[in-house]
């Protein structure tokens, strides 16, 4: 699972991921418009126009003898979606440890067990509170589909370039923060000294 997750985010199999990102963003965008049972009923609508456009064009070359007979989409027929005992067990396993683990991680922040992460915790929320007033929730999960599908392949192909983008930032901080430290620290005539030291090793 998580293995096709990483090939559809890196656009590995192309055709797959744009009918995955085009599918997503189309259905998202729906949603701020229509109900969540229109936009499912007319996604299932488009889907039919084009099987039933397909599949009388086949029955027609069947007919005229210009085709054996075969059905085209029987690829997807033939293909057993169904769970075996094992990956059924598997898979409510992996779906109880993750409600059990964002229950517990709730409980613990919002009770307080350790002051810090609950302060960050409330941080978070009047955040948070803050984005609802200016953008929707809905807004939100575009934004996200659209970056994690376009930001690990950007990264992927300028990641050379970003490398050095980040080390040079990186560099220009803490050489200033090192700077700003030794002035206050420092006598006059000492900062001086060690500044012209500094600057001249940077």
């Amino acid at each position: 699972m998580a293995t096709k997750l990483v090939d559809l985010v890196y656009w590995r199999k192309m055709r797959k991921t744009c009918v995955v990102f085009t599918g997503l963003v189309i259905s998202l965008a729906s949603l701020s418009q229509l109900s969540a049972v229109s936009v499912l009923s007319h996604i299932c609508l488009g889907i039919m126009c084009v099987t039933f456009t397909l599949r009388l064009y086949y029955k027609l070359l069947e007919l005229l003898r210009w085709n054996p007979g075969v059905h085209p989409f029987q690829s997807y027929l033939d293909h057993d979606s169904s769970l075996t005992d094992k990956e059924t067990v598997m898979l409510v396993e992996e779906v109880v440890l993750l409600i059990a683990f964002a229950v517990t991680e709730i409980k613990r922040l919002i009770f307080i067990e350790s002051m810090i992460d609950s302060i960050k915790f409330v941080g978070l929320l009047y955040l948070l509170s803050y984005v609802g007033v200016l953008t929707s929730g809905l807004t939100l999960v575009i934004t996200t589909v659209i970056v994690v599908f376009s930001l690990p392949l950007l990264y992927k192909k300028q990641q050379v370039s970003w490398s050095v983008c980040f080390s040079e930032a990186f560099s220009w901080v803490w050489t200033r923060s090192c700077i700003y430290i030794c002035i206050r620290n420092c006598t006059e005539t000492e900062s001086q000294v060690k500044l012209y030291g500094f600057i001249c090793q940077t």
